[in-house]
């Protein structure tokens, strides 16, 4: 019976095959809404790809709200016989989370959270990112266990379902050894909550076939004594492959038994619903070096030694890893000289307390004493140095992926060897990589656990690139099977590449059991089929991930995920990974000259792709190799412009004086008309216009939301030069826009800098032909880089001259206009770049968080305040500066964890108000509960969106310091 319930077959394309994406899409409505049943060719695309070498593009992407939903898709899927995938974040190395049949989409809306017993434990939901969790636990200085190193963007989902492990928590605090309950269904639609008193007994009333067959395995297991002991064996190091079959020695009754081997089941068991994980401390007090060796020999031989000094974490690169971050932006310089055969150690201790952390600190500096370096230790235990060091180690794999050849895909395995052979191990790697002729491949890994991590650039664009890897992985196989008895998935999941090779590290009684787990529970083999139990040999070479040659400015992208959190249209169109996985696909429709699907790609690719784009940056600073799908976004917004479009936008750029009396008196008017006609007069004239545009032109027109600031009232303040401090530069948006309807008409935010600044005696000096000046992002962020040069040029000249040549800091009151300018240097002409080198151009954020707070004197404090650091002050690396500001002036200062960009990207909430919406959800819901005294932020519109967003009045961070020092 269990070989004929796993020979059905394994692939959408030859099960259910008469229903097609419109077909699903009709038949669940009743039962989902159908705006969660995705089914354009763009949607199903934007979900084929995971950060493996593998791709299936699926039938339809369903996202569910409710367990009754995914029961429901439980049923539909054993009635047409389409296979059922779930996926969380998308970020699995070995092809777990992809499929030709329904994908289950639970990154979208199951992200829930709630720490209990005072930190000791946590629930959450499979759609939380791991750093979300580890966030809400901060407080209580706690931590979950795994903390693999795409934390800040793999999600519980994967987690658990692959037992995850990472840099520190070895086997000890991974998902298995830290799982405290599960709610999980199963295929059949049963629902069991472990955490119940009476689950064991409801499990075994309502699955008793699958509860017998637990406990009759558990038998067979216990009974085999070699069999009994391997497993023991094998569980001592990491080991992900086939199921954990520790769960049959480890529990007696059959629900602990079944919720613990699906951890690591890699969602072909069971869908995990909730968890709740027991945490661990997050010690706060941390050392951290990294160490350089001669050899790898040498660097294994210190891993005893300092693992008994008390190392938490040990993390070993050889020398071509190492070169592959050699000139990352905060890597020591001595590292790009280090010799060939040069290796690393990244050793991290971490104490509760300063005694225990100067206690750690002399063992270290006693057991460093007696090695071989080649480069004096250098601990340190700030912060800042810390996250420099973990980001080297941490972004090897999409760094190496980065440098690969254009039409290769990045490939990374782990395997676990004994620690007394780790360097024997890795240069028998090393020769098989020179056997095959991988010479960048690299590799990494937590040296303490005997887990080595390598990556090879890959092409699958010919059989014989495939016949090269198949006979690469056959070796592999060979050697950490054969020699040294260790674990082909150490820590990542078995998925489709290591499958077929199960039974070779298992052995065929071990890989029998894992079979029938999987006949006994999934019969239909419909639930993530193909992956970890797989009886084709040459599964892991089919479905491979060709990579067609795009954009420079993102074909170096390696699909790994770690982008998507932090974009702010993640959850109404594309991420930045998506936008690239769309791209190629369009390119490899065109290099197939398949003219019909590339024009239903095409269709939708401006709104999803490109009118969505916030163009913010934030996925580059997330990118270990610092891609900015921005950029692409930018220069397909260029190619859709008329020439008469480009001429206008660089007539504006130079001359921007007249863009800024038709913006002031646009505002006016339109305020006008509201006051004459009603407040939804104006709304309705520009959705007129708005449907005129798009018909006539494909563009959109700004849409009159409500709050709508007042033009600009006054005149510009007028300052002496004598004996200035700084130029200040109020920004274009502070030149026309006013207050917000119900802000109070105080003075606008250019005099309250002036005001504060003169209260420090720090005098300001705002020139009087500041106006008919921009930063040019306006221009840049739609595509229009005439118009972008034009003005930047315009703005540099006068900065150098307002500056005496330089000798001034120039001040900007916005964050993005300031952001823009420091990264405006290649759009300048050789002249000005000469100037752009001689100047220093500071955010007001900074410029007051250094020169003016130390020489305020403060008179009074609010209660609690919410600040909203924007994304452009994040990547100049300033939202701490506001930070400090905001606490010299309020007893709270409350800085959501959900804060990122507002997405409303200059103009872009204008435009595509729901892309603001979207963005700010989470962030809205957690200001939600506490009302403060003022919120804050240092960009006028991004106040603006913030406002509409959370109701509450949103100003520049500005009117909170004056208020704080106003005599």
């Amino acid at each position: 019976m269990v070989a004929a319930a796993l020979d059905i077959p394994v692939s959408a394309s030859q099960a259910g095959k008469a229903l097609d994406p419109a077909g699903i899409q009709r038949l669940l409505a009743e039962l989902i809404d159908p705006e969660r049943i995705l089914i354009r060719p763009i949607e199903r695309i934007a979900f084929a790809s995971d950060a493996s070498l593998y791709r299936l593009i699926p039938r339809a992407v369903i996202q569910p709200r409710t367990v009754e939903e995914v029961k429901h898709l439980f049923r539909f899927s054993h009635q047409h016989a389409i296979p059922l995938v779930f996926r969380a974040g998308g970020t699995s190395l070995s092809g777990q989370a992809i499929t030709d049949g329904i994908l289950v989409d639970v990154g979208r809306y199951w992200r829930h959270v709630r720490v209990e017993q005072n930190g000791r434990t946590i629930r959450v939901q499979p759609g939380l990112i791991g750093q979300q969790a580890n966030d809400a636990l901060r407080l209580y200085g706690k931590k979950i266990g795994p903390d693999p190193a795409s934390i800040a963007s793999c999600r519980l989902g994967g987690i658990l379902a692959n037992n995850s492990s990472g840099m520190c928590c070895g086997v000890v605090q991974n998902a298995y050894h830290t799982l405290e309950s599960l709610t999980f269904v199963l295929p059949s639609g049963t629902q069991i909550d472990t955490a119940d008193a009476n689950a064991d007994n409801i499990f075994r009333m309502l699955e008793p076939e699958l509860c017998t067959a637990l406990l009759r395995l558990k038998g067979e297991v216990e009974g085999d004594a070699d069999l009994a002991a391997r497993i023991r064996k094998k569980y001592r190091m990491k080991n992900t492959t086939g199921y954990s079959l520790n769960a049959l020695l480890d529990y007696e009754r059959p629900v602990d038994i079944f919720s613990h081997l699906l951890i690591g089941s890699e969602g072909t068991l069971a869908f995990i619903a909730e968890a709740v994980l027991k945490t661990v401390p997050d010690n706060p007090m941390k050392s951290t070096a990294l160490l350089l060796f001669p050899d790898l020999y040498a660097a294994c031989s210190a891993i005893g030694v300092l693992t008994a000094a008390g190392a938490a974490a040990l993390e070993i690169m050889d020398r071509v890893s190492l070169r592959s971050v050699e000139n990352q932006p905060g890597v020591a310089a001595h590292i790009a000289q280090l010799p060939d055969a040069a290796a690393g150690l990244l050793v991290e201790f971490q104490a509760a307390n300063e005694e225990q952390r100067r206690a750690f600190e002399s063992a270290a500096a006693a057991t460093v004493a007696g090695l071989t370096l080649l480069h004096p230790a250098e601990f340190t235990s700030d912060p800042m140095e810390q996250a420099k060091l973990w980001k080297i180690r941490k972004g090897m794999f999409p760094s190496v992926g980065a440098v690969r050849a254009s039409g290769t895909t990045a490939l990374m395995e782990d395997i676990a060897l004994p620690v007394d052979r780790l360097a024997e191990g890795a240069m028998d790697l090393r020769a098989i990589f020179d056997k095959h002729g991988y010479d960048h491949a690299i590799i990494f890994g937590h040296a303490k656990d005997g887990n080595l991590h390598f990556v090879i650039a890959q092409s699958f664009n010919s059989e014989r690139e495939v016949e090269r890897y198949r006979l690469f992985m056959d070796d592999v196989v060979a050697m950490v099977v054969g020699k040294y008895d260790g674990a082909l998935k150490a820590e990542h999941g078995t998925g489709r590449n290591m499958a077929p090779f199960v039974e070779t590290e298992w052995g065929p009684e071990a890989y029998r059991i894992m079979r029938e787990l999987k006949a006994v529970t999934d019969p239909l083999n419909l639930l993530n089929p193909g992956v970890l139990i797989n009886s084709d040999p040459m599964a892991h070479v089919v479905d491979l991930k060709t990579m067609p040659v795009v954009e420079p400015e993102v074909d170096k992208c390696i699909e790994c995920g770690f982008c998507e959190h932090s974009c702010p249209s993640r959850d109404v169109t594309l991420t930045p990974r998506q936008r690239i996985v769309v791209r190629r696909e369009m390119q490899r429709l065109k290099d197939a000259r398949a003219s019909e699907e590339y024009s239903a790609l095409d269709r939708d690719f401006p709104y999803m792709a490109l009118d969505t784009c916030a163009t913010d940056g934030l996925c580059a600073t997330d990118c270990p190799v610092s891609i900015d799908t921005g950029k692409l976004t930018k220069r397909f917004r260029a190619l859709r412009h008329s020439k008469l479009a480009n001429a206008i936008a660089g007539a504006m750029g130079r001359h921007f004086a007249l863009a800024e009396v038709g913006a002031r008196w646009a505002l006016r008017s339109g305020h006008f008309v509201e006051r004459v006609f009603g407040p939804d007069a104006m709304s309705s004239i520009t959705r007129g216009i708005d449907r005129i545009t798009r018909k006539v032109a494909d563009e959109r027109f700004w849409q009159w939301i409500y709050p709508m600031p007042e033009a600009r009232r006054g005149s510009i303040p007028a300052t002496a030069r004598e004996s200035a401090d700084a130029v200040y530069f109020p920004a274009c948006i502070s030149r026309i826009m006013g207050t917000l309807p119900g802000e109070p008409e105080e003075v606008s935010h250019m005099q309250v800098l002036l005001n504060v600044a003169e209260r420090a005696q720090v005098k300001l000096f705002v020139p009087r032909d500041v106006g008919g000046h921009c930063c040019g992002v306006p221009f840049s962020s739609k595509g229009f880089e005439a118009g972008h040069d034009a003005a930047v040029n315009h703005t540099i000249e006068s900065f150098y001259r307002w500056s005496n040549e330089g000798r001034l800091p120039v001040v900007v009151d916005t964050s993005p206009c300031t952001y823009g300018l420091r990264t405006c240097r290649a759009h300048l002409s050789s002249e000005n770049q000469a100037k752009f080198d001689k100047m220093r151009i500071l955010d007001s954020v900074e410029f007051a968080q250094s020169a003016i707070l130390p020489r305020l004197t403060i008179v009074r404090r609010m209660t609690s305040v919410a600040l909203h650091p924007v994304c452009s002050a994040a990547k100049m690396g300033i939202s701490a500066k506001l930070v400090t500001i905001a606490n010299a002036c309020s007893d709270e200062v409350v800085v959501p964890q959900a804060a990122g960009c507002c997405a409303f990207a200059g103009d872009r909430g204008f435009l595509h108000p729901e892309l603001t919406a979207s963005a700010t959800h989470d962030e809205v819901l957690e200001l939600e509960p506490q009302r403060h005294d003022g919120y804050f932020s240092s960009s006028r519109t991004c106040e603006i969106g913030m406002t509409r967003a959370t109701g509450q009045m949103y100003r520049s961070y500005l009117h909170m310091l004056d208020f704080a020092s106003r005599p």
